[in-house]
């Protein structure tokens, strides 16, 4: 069983920054792959950003130039930074992790952008 435990979220003003943290409870070189979904109200859950286990990564077009997902190896964690953000933005964020054909998932956690 792999725990993801994530944090950062919160409300910030359009045109604000965020950077959201996943933390894994096993090796991420374990893992073939680590992402952000998201989910609005009343939409669907979809894909944010993805990061494969050779370092690849692959991006909502919506956030394409604004978002960046990476990783720390040491920590077993990999990271959403999220600049310029919009009213759009607003959903909670799903740390999502695959091994094999086996998927998990965190908890997730809220990030509201308001003025």
């Amino acid at each position: 069983q792999v725990q993801l435990v994530e944090s950062g979220g919160g409300l910030v003003q359009p045109g604000g920054s965020l950077r959201l943290s996943c933390a894994a409870s096993i090796s991420i070189f374990s893992i073939n792959a680590m992402g952000w979904y998201r989910q609005a109200p009343g939409k669907q859950r979809e894909l944010v950003a993805i990061i494969i286990s050779g370092g690849t990564t692959n991006y909502a077009d919506s956030v394409k130039g604004r978002f960046t997902i990476s990783r720390d190896n040491a920590k077993n964690t990999v990271y959403l930074q999220m600049n310029s953000l919009k009213p759009e933005d607003t959903a909670v964020y799903h740390c999502h992790a695959r091994i094999g054909l086996t998927t998990y998932w965190g908890q997730g956690t809220q990030v509201t952008v308001s003025s």
